[in-house]
């Protein structure tokens, strides 16, 4: 018997969510083949079978959280299909009740009586006004009244009770509370570990820096015709269809080395300078967003970077990316254009200093001249980390970014 378990999953992983098992008892597994998958913070994981045989046993349940090095499954060596013998679960061990004690009352010893030399005399002070002093009263006083009253035997006049701080008001009711008190028509659905970490990353990209958006449009003639010119050709020759981002990876690459802050990153009190390109593409799974980092985009062709485009976005979606596809992007962008989105305002993908949207394609009204054309235009914007780049920086990588969009040929000549 073979056991399935948790791999190590990743710098500072230490557990997963059982997302679902592939196979059932009994079914007949192949070597390396996917069993399970685990979802973590950062990417979903195929959990291979060590072994060729039979699915013996699941140990832990869809939706259950695990642990690196946890077994949660094993596998019959050698058996095929359902004629494995399936082993069931081992029931969990019975903890004996604990004995119960009867507590003994705790013999407390009176308190002795302090020597006579000890004993605290009350202070014998008769102040002129005739009121009665005791102590207590004496010792609330500060040590400078406390001198007036043995000086003088005069009291310091009462002053009013000061007024008690209003007690704080009470918290909002906690999010278990709330969770109790949900609708019953209504369905709760805990968070993938995925979702949660994408929403941790962008609200600490909401505190930590310093983001504004800038906003441009792009006439998309020139680009439009290039790619109906040539996208049958290009297909044929290297295997891969022509779109629209190749244009703006190479487009943004140009910028970022006209506007390096725009590729940098701030650690502490330093900024650092990106002088590779790898850019995140940010791409829709059933399971929530995924950034994969195409890298060395200065360094690819067109043919190159829809080839590399294509494969991550296949990858995110079958669940078989792995945990460096996700880390170390310089600059990221995002296509809110293929589900509708005229203009929004991407966040940045932390701790990156930039990220381009864009949007889908609109005909309008355009002046061109001395005359109104209907052009194909779409909405680009870039948020940018402002503690690094300035607004006329931003403002600047946008147009740097149209310019070689509205003509790809300055691409090709790199100018």
């Amino acid at each position: 018997m073979a056991d399935l378990v948790v791999p190590q999953l990743g710098e500072s992983i230490s557990e997963a969510v059982v997302g679902k098992w592939l196979k059932n008892v009994g079914d007949a597994v192949a070597v390396d083949e996917p069993v399970a998958e685990l979802e973590t913070d950062k990417v979903t994981v195929q959990l291979p079978s060590p072994v060729a045989g039979a699915l013996a046993e699941q140990r832990a349940a869809t939706g259950a959280t695990v642990k690196v090095g946890d077994v949660i499954g094993a596998v019959q060596a050698g058996a095929t299909g359902k004629t494995a013998a399936v082993k069931p679960a081992a029931p969990a061990p019975v903890e004996a009740p604990p004995v119960q004690v009867a507590k003994q009352p705790a013999v407390v010893a009176p308190p002795m009586p302090l020597p006579a030399t000890t004993q605290v005399a009350k202070p014998q002070i008769t102040p002129s006004n005739g009121e009665s002093v005791d102590r207590e009263a004496l010792m609330r006083l500060t040590p400078s009244q406390r001198a007036t009253v043995r000086e003088t035997g005069t009291m310091p006049a009462r002053t009013p009770a000061s007024t008690p701080a209003p007690a704080p008001a009470p918290s909002g009711p906690t999010d278990l509370e709330r969770l109790q008190h949900v609708d019953p028509r209504d369905e709760v659905v805990p968070m993938s570990p995925l979702r949660r970490r994408v929403a941790e990353r962008l609200v600490q990209a909401q505190h930590e820096a310093a983001s504004l958006t800038t906003f441009n449009e792009v006439d998309m003639t020139a680009i439009m015709d290039f790619r109906a010119k040539y996208k049958d050709a290009f297909e044929k020759q290297h295997k891969v269809k022509l779109g629209f981002m190749s244009f703006f990876v190479k487009a943004c690459v140009a910028a970022c080395k006209l506007f390096p802050g725009v590729n940098a990153e701030v650690i502490g009190g330093h900024i650092v300078y990106k002088k590779h390109y790898d850019f995140g593409i940010a791409v829709q799974t059933p399971k929530g967003l995924v950034v994969p980092v195409l890298r060395d985009c200065d360094a690819r062709s067109f043919a190159e970077v829809e080839g590399g485009i294509g494969e991550l976005a296949e990858r995110a979606r079958t669940g078989k990316l792995a945990l460096p596809d996700l880390a170390g992007g310089t600059f990221s962008i995002s296509n809110g254009g293929i589900y509708g989105s005229m203009m929004s305002t991407p966040l940045l993908n932390y701790p990156q200093t930039g990220i381009l949207g864009m949007h889908n394609i609109v005909k309008r009204a355009v002046v061109i001249g001395d005359a109104v054309q209907v052009r194909p235009m779409m909405y680009v914007a870039l948020s940018y980390d402002h503690r690094v780049v300035d607004g006329r920086e931003a403002v600047s990588f946008l147009v740097a970014v149209k310019d070689r969009l509205e003509s790809p040929e300055r691409m090709l000549v790199e100018v």
